[in-house]
C-alpha cells in the first residue's frame, strides 16, 4: 500500500530484456536503503526489488505490467517517480494507493497558471464513472485531486513543489501516464453495477 507522495526521482541506468519481461536498474538516493523482495512504486507501479547495490536497485516488469502501464516506454536516462510502501504507523498524506495501474491516459494539454500548472488528460470513457470532481486519482504514482472530469477528460492542478520533485516537470503533450483510480470508487462502482444491471 502506498500514499502517492513521491520520495525520490530515480534514473533508469540499464534495461535488460528477458523473454517478455524487462529488468530495470534504477539509480536513486533511496536505493541503498532498500531490501531484496521489498515492494517499491515506480511511476505508480508496484514492483519487487530483485537486486541492489549502494547506488541502484533492479526490478522486473512482466508482460501484464508492460501492457497496462507506461513502464515499457521508459528508456535509459528516463526519470521515474519512486515511493516505498507506507508503514502501519505513517500518516496517510495522499490517499490509499495500491500500486496496481488500471490504465494509461494521454496528456493533451499543459497550461501554466501564474505559479501552478494545469495538466489535462484524455482517457477511455469506460472509466469515467470512477472520477469525481475533487476526488483522488494517482498519476504516475502521484496522489492528486481531480478537476473538472468529463466522460473523456480530466485535469489536475500541480503546485511548484510537486512539479519540481516529480516527473511532471518533464511531461509533454501526448505523453502516456499511468492511472490508478481511487480504490474506494472502484469498490462502489462494482457493487452498484450489480444493482443497475
Amino acid at each position: 500500500m502506498f500514499t502517492g507522495i513521491i520520495e525520490d526521482l530515480g534514473k533508469i541506468t540499464k534495461l535488460s530484456h528477458k523473454g517478455t519481461n524487462i529488468d530495470f536498474t534504477i539509480e536513486s538516493s533511496i536505493s541503498k536503503e532498500l531490501k531484496i523482495d521489498q515492494s517499491i512504486a515506480h511511476n505508480g507501479v508496484c514492483l519487487t526489488v530483485i537486486h541492489k547495490d549502494a547506488e541502484s536497485h533492479t526490478v522486473t516488469a512482466i508482460k501484464e505490467t508492460l501492457d497496462r502501464s507506461n513502464i515499457g516506454d521508459l528508456q535509459e536516462g528516463s526519470r521515474v517517480n519512486l515511493e516505498r510502501a507506507m508503514t502501519a504507523n505513517a500518516r496517510l498524506d495522499g490517499h490509499m494507493v495500491q500500486g496496481h495501474v488500471d490504465t494509461t491516459a494521454k496528456c493533451v494539454s499543459i497550461k501554466e497558471e501564474n505559479g501552478s500548472w494545469l495538466f489535462t488528460f484524455s482517457f477511455d470513457n469506460e472509466h469515467s464513472n470512477l472520477l469525481v470532481d475533487k476526488g483522488s486519482v494517482c498519476i504516475n504514482g502521484v496522489s492528486l485531486t481531480v478537476v473538472n472530469p468529463t466522460h473523456e477528460h480530466f485535469s489536475v492542478a500541480i503546485i511548484p513543489y510537486t512539479y519540481e520533485h516529480t516527473t511532471f516537470s518533464t511531461l509533454k503533450e501526448n505523453d502516456p501516464v499511468n492511472i490508478e483510480f481511487d480504490i474506494i470508487g472502484k469498490y462502489i462502482a462494482k457493487h452498484a453495477a450489480a444493482y443497475i444491471s
